[in-house]
């Protein structure tokens, strides 16, 4: 496949058509055209739809004081996601320490530039949001909140000079000290979430639905067929031997041997694979062979 078009500070993906028009005893008409080439990512796929999470602390320490602990604990919905979408982001954040710290998330764009064994990386921020300043034994809790993703470059990952890279950061501003941070992998593609989700989940659900209706049909205990005496009744048998008074003349044609015998059985239960043949002795029916000429 082709890498998606691409223009980074030490390096671009570009893609362009020549033509040439050749004329005798005159000089050849160029024509150069560029164009753009997207590898396209399905963000639908199980791996871009698992949620992103992790837990970090940290303790301030100063000398010989020690403080009390920083913890942040972050997650989002899915790995992947395309431009102009929020990720909701939920995280907790606790300060048992003495000093204020900041709540913080941005989204980082790294490039990394591969050539004669050399690799140059430059990063980029993207998008950031800031939270409440928290004083000492505060938390703040985020349910959702929103970071949008604006026009940036899908990620490029199967190229081998080039691949670009995001990463959602939530991290604590901690003045003074390094800040504590936790990186949450994401993919930007160019195929949007499926409004009922991806096809993966959809297949699965549909056949748990199924699953769960064939249970509710299936009985718990499978119960014997009936006896032949609860469905035909000595009368049904009866009448079924019994003659008929009025026919017209096809019907008193069926009131033949053939239909007597017909009508005779038609109430009597199959035979039994244990019964014998009463009359092994009598001979066949032989079939008369052609005479010969």
């Amino acid at each position: 496949p082709l890498a998606t078009s691409f223009e980074g500070r030490h390096g671009s993906v570009r893609y362009w058509v020549k033509a040439e028009l050749h004329r005798p005893w005159l000089l050849p008409v160029k024509l150069k055209k560029e164009f753009t080439v997207f590898e396209h990512i399905d963000i639908n796929t199980p791996s871009l739809l698992s949620p992103q999470a992790g837990t970090k602390e940290k303790t301030l320490c100063c000398w010989l004081c020690t403080s009390g602990p920083i913890s942040l604990s972050a997650k989002i919905e899915r790995k992947g996601y395309t431009p102009g979408e929020s990720i909701q982001i939920f995280a907790e954040i606790e300060n048992c320490s003495s000093r204020m710290v900041v709540p913080k998330a941005t989204i980082y764009q790294t490039q990394a530039f591969y050539a004669k064994g050399k690799m140059k990386e430059v990063r980029q921020l993207v998008a950031n949001l800031r939270g409440e300043s928290l004083s000492s034994g505060k938390t703040e809790t985020w349910n959702g909140k929103q970071l949008k993703i604006p026009p940036v470059s899908p990620s490029i990952l199967d190229c081998s000079i080039i691949r670009v890279e995001y990463s959602l950061m939530v991290y604590v501003d901690i003045p003074g000290a390094v800040d504590l941070f936790l990186n949450l992998p994401l993919v930007i593609g160019t195929i949007p979430l499926h409004p009922f989700g991806s096809r993966t989940s959809s297949v699965s659900s549909q056949g748990s639905m199924n699953m769960n209706w064939l249970g509710l049909t299936l009985p718990e205990r499978l119960e014997a067929p009936p006896s032949y005496a609860e469905v035909v009744t000595e009368e049904n048998r009866d009448s079924g031997l019994a003659p008929v008074a009025a026919f017209d003349d096809f019907q008193r044609a069926l009131q033949g041997p053939l239909f007597a015998y017909i009508q005779e059985f038609r109430f009597l239960p199959p035979p039994l694979y244990s019964e014998i043949d009463p009359n092994p002795d009598q001979p066949t029916d032989e079939i008369p062979s052609c005479p010969s000429r």
